[in-house]
């Protein structure tokens, strides 16, 4: 987990390595936690991969970011209760 300052843009970022089990796993997280797209022009971005298990976020503002990051982190904590109470995913 990293916050910084890009210097280019003057945007502040914040990365985010999320571990999962199996690749399987995180793809099933990653469908739960995509973002929708954005209501608003400017303030953030975010952007979500499952190679390399990679989350990063920029925005303007350090509220804004706080805001998203912990929205985030809260759906991320739901997600994973989920899976751990149903186990892991079953091929059909």
């Amino acid at each position: 987990m990293a916050t910084e300052r890009n210097l280019e843009t003057s945007k502040l970022e914040f990365f985010l390595d999320v571990p999962f089990p199996s690749s399987h796993e995180a793809t099933i997280a990653l469908r739960s936690l995509a973002p929708d797209k954005e209501p608003r022009r400017g303030g953030i971005s975010k952007q979500l991969s499952v190679s390399g298990s990679t989350l990063r976020w920029s925005a303007d503002e350090a509220r804004i970011l706080r805001v998203s990051v912990s929205s985030f982190l809260d759906h991320l904590s739901l997600v994973v209760e989920t899976m751990e109470v149903f186990g892991p995913p079953v091929d059909l």
